[in-house]
């Protein structure tokens, strides 16, 4: 009897030691990102970008080639934490490639494109867009770099290694990557390092053009977190434009940028606490919000895409400073078949005497 319980013991010590030796991993390995970390561009256009004509930019998150209309995202109540398969990533990704090359926008933000991680069965999103594009400048960033997670159980998400892409036919530069303020304690398991980047894009008359790709948090448990994000980056969007630059911003804002969209979309969103308005009080003067009405660019993925009963609202859109005169925005109703996110475009002019 007491070799059984010298046995239980020594079983019991081991998976303590395991356990300890994986929270330390976890933790050493959640270390932040520096903020104002130089980019590197990849310079394929190199003309400047012309006050007084006409441009287009869409904002488009990914979510990591995972999300067919079909998808259910555990965190979102759903049973999946990786993708159907490698060939499904690659089959999204392509098809959202050929329709951006369809829509031939002249700036691209695109939010959650994956390089190495197991939800997306390790499949380079970056490369596959890189090859897409070979015309367009590019500017990537990493949003975060989670160690390997063994949560869900039944299918563990792993580790995901993801960032932000913004693809430009025009000559940038200059970018950087800046940190968005995080949760801390246990939620910093969920609140994964975040950030927006921005490129700088000279223009003629001696101005940038400042373009911002946005991807801020989505599961945060306290408010305030969300709100000190959207203050840092309203902040450097007004002292940009202070400085007689033009500032846009586009992407996942995780915020509900209608303030209700149940009551536009349909389908009432009271039961879902993290889709709370954007807090446009912090509007600076001189910075303006735009987001379409027409269609949603979002959708819950507790379970398949069911339209009319699916949970829709919009979190993708723009800020622009007052001298970005905003001609046409609108989101693309493409029904979630390769995303959760629908693409969103704007049709801007630079303001010659701003």
């Amino acid at each position: 009897m007491r070799r059984v319980f010298v046995g239980i013991a020594a079983v019991l010590g081991a998976l303590l030691v395991l356990l300890l030796a994986y929270a330390a991993y976890v933790l050493l390995n959640l270390q932040r990102i520096e903020d104002n970390l130089p980019l590197e561009t990849e310079q394929n256009a190199t003309q400047a970008v012309e006050a007084g004509r006409e441009y287009t930019l869409l904002t488009w998150n990914f979510g990591f080639g995972a999300y067919s209309d079909a998808f259910s995202f555990f965190m979102d109540g759903g049973t999946r934490a990786r993708a159907f398969s490698r060939q499904a990533v690659e089959e999204n990704t392509a098809a959202m490639a050929a329709r951006i090359r369809e829509l031939a926008p002249d700036f691209v933000l695109l939010q959650e494109v994956d390089v190495n991680s197991d939800r997306s069965w390790h499949v380079d999103q970056r490369a596959m867009l890189a090859e897409a594009f070979p015309e367009m400048s590019s500017c990537f960033a990493v949003n975060y770099d989670s160690p390997y997670l063994f949560y869900p159980f039944h299918e563990p998400i792993g580790r995901s290694l993801s960032g932000v892409l913004t693809l430009a036919d025009a000559q940038v530069d200059g970018a950087v990557r800046r940190s968005l303020p995080l949760e801390s304690g246990p939620a910093r398991l969920t609140d994964l390092d975040r950030c927006y980047t921005v490129c700088r894009l000279p223009l003629e008359n001696g101005a940038e053009l400042c373009l911002y790709n946005v991807h801020l948090s989505a599961y945060t448990s306290d408010g305030s977190i969300s709100v000190e994000q959207a203050r840092l980056l309203l902040d450097d969007m007004a002292a940009e434009y202070a400085r007689g630059n033009y500032a846009l911003a586009g992407g996942d804002f995780n915020k509900d940028l209608l303030g209700d969209s149940g009551a536009v979309f349909g389908v009432s969103g009271a039961d879902y606490a993290w889709a709370q308005p954007f807090p446009a009080e912090l509007l600076p003067e001189g910075v303006s919000l735009y987001a379409p009405r027409n269609a949603p660019s979002c959708r819950l993925a507790d379970a398949p895409y069911r339209p009319g009963t699916t949970f829709v609202l919009t979190l993708d859109g723009f800020l622009a400073s007052a001298n970005v005169e905003v001609l046409f925005c609108e989101t693309l109703d493409e029904e979630f078949s390769h995303s959760d996110h629908n693409p969103v475009l704007l049709r801007f002019r630079l303001l010659e005497n701003a």
